[in-house]
């Protein structure tokens, strides 16, 4: 078998719908020789049906990264797919959530409790997911990665969101800092805008979109996750065995030039 991730085994969360960066990691993971699992979270339904799309079927385990008891009996139904003594290389962190109220401008007024699940979903699920895959991690040593977007800056309307990608990109070089003595890898790719149905959530979307279309080096599609999707997977593969608590750019160049 050839490709990046020839034999390697990886879990990928977040898929929702075919626009996803995270399908697409999925789908270029299958074609480069990895073997799958999905979570999803809440419509599993709809996540079944959207994984019936890769090139190959794949498991999809429910995971609600707020729950305490889904977490801890993630190992044991990832073990079930690869088997007792398997472990795996890879996990991709793509969830992020925040309330209306912590979003679109109303950042003086967003009540701790928004905040709050916000920063929970959105940041530290990337520390409770790798702790509750870290058994099967270690086996093989492997890596972490995370997507997050640019935190380096108060973007219109992206308020506790982007509080939270800070915390997110915190967590990530903290990760890096502890499971390198285990040989985990932790990692994020920063995308730039997609009009993926999370991005179009957000209020005053277009107004971010507008300023990749005016400043980004590259031209930037909003509609073409994959340039995303293939950093994930260079970050997951062998190519990248002494690169951790780093943050790639796959934004057109933007963060170079600033906004």
């Amino acid at each position: 078998m050839s490709g990046l991730l020839a034999g390697k085994r990886i879990i990928v969360t977040g898929v929702i719908t075919q626009a996803s960066i995270a399908f697409h990691v999925a789908r270029l993971a299958q074609d480069e020789g990895a073997d799958v699992v999905l979570t999803g979270f809440g419509r599993l339904s709809l996540v079944e049906r959207i994984a019936k799309r890769l090139p190959k079927p794949v498991p999809v385990i429910e995971l609600d990264v707020q729950n305490e008891e889904q977490l801890a009996s993630l190992a044991d139904k990832v073990a079930e797919h690869y088997g007792d003594d398997a472990g795996i290389d890879g996990v991709v962190h793509s969830i992020g959530f925040a309330p209306q109220d912590a979003l679109g401008g109303n950042f003086l007024n967003t009540p701790w409790e928004s905040v709050g699940t916000a920063v929970h979903v959105s940041a530290y699920s990337l520390k409770s997911l790798t702790m509750a895959v870290l058994p099967l991690l270690e086996k093989r040593g492997g890596s972490v990665v995370g997507l997050t977007f640019d935190a380096t800056l108060a973007w219109p309307k992206y308020d506790w969101m982007g509080v939270a990608k800070a915390a997110l990109e915190s967590t990530s070089r903290y990760l890096a800092r502890d499971l390198g003595p285990k040989n985990i890898r932790c990692n994020l790719v920063s995308a730039g805008p997609l009009g993926s149905m999370a991005a179009k959530s957000i209020p005053g979307f277009e107004d971010l979109a507008t300023v990749w279309d005016e400043r980004s080096p590259l031209a930037w599609e909003l509609s073409d996750p994959e340039p995303a999707a293939r950093g994930v997977v260079a970050l997951l593969s062998d190519w990248f065995p002494k690169t951790t608590g780093e943050i790639v750019h796959v934004d057109g160049g933007l963060h170079a030039i600033g906004a």
